[in-house]
């Protein structure tokens, strides 16, 4: 009597035929098993749900974005004291900028100079995306 049967390899479903049973080393399984699933030589169990990627760090945001956040975060004017500290070309890059990236050397610069650590880096841009 012709059923649904599962090719395996190294324990993992390959494929998925009708047929009789044993037929091209199928096994015998319900309708429900699918490829990818694994077999321990009596019982099918589906995949699990891979681990989440983690998240990857936002790296640039616009400047629209980045001085929003700093106003947010009551930030905006012990930023702009520091950069009116700054030479020239901070102070240019500051005001001119159209985006803004976290690895920018004078970026991390401001950020030590506020002391921030690098998960409050990353929330402040994350942050920052979201605006």
């Amino acid at each position: 009597m012709m059923g649904d049967l599962a090719i395996v390899e190294d324990g993992v479903v390959v494929n998925r035929i009708i047929g009789e049973p044993g037929f091209a080393g199928g096994i015998e399984c319900s309708a429900e098993v699918g490829i990818g699933w694994s077999y321990d030589g009596t019982d099918f169990m589906p995949p699990t749900d891979p681990e989440p990627e983690p998240e990857q760090p936002i790296v640039s945001v616009s400047a629209r974005q980045f001085k929003l956040q700093l106003l947010a975060a009551g930030l905006i004017d012990d930023v702009e004291a520091w950069v009116g500290t700054q030479d020239r070309a901070v102070q240019i890059a500051y005001q001119n900028s159209g985006s803004f990236m976290r690895l920018e050397p004078m970026m991390q610069a401001g950020f030590a100079a506020l002391g921030f650590t690098e998960e409050q880096i990353d929330a402040f841009f994350t942050a920052a995306a979201e605006l």
